[in-house]
């Protein structure tokens, strides 16, 4: 699975949660979601556990020192 970003012309991009297959010697994509309407940082989050990334919540990120 990968998230394309298909550009429109006149209008902003369509992303899409995608998966490719083969169908023969063809290799076919299939949309399983548009996900154009999500904030950019939500499509970030999405495409980091695709890769494989584990996500953490902030307060566990960052290390608070005084």
């Amino acid at each position: 699975m990968h998230i394309d970003i298909v550009p429109n012309r006149k209008a902003a991009p369509t992303i899409l949660l995608r998966e490719s297959y083969r169908e023969g010697k063809k290799v076919r994509k299939r949309t399983l979601a548009n996900l154009s309407s999500l904030p950019l940082a939500q499509i970030e989050a999405i495409r980091a556990v695709l890769r494989g990334e584990e996500l953490r919540p902030v307060a566990q990120s960052f290390e608070i020192t005084a």
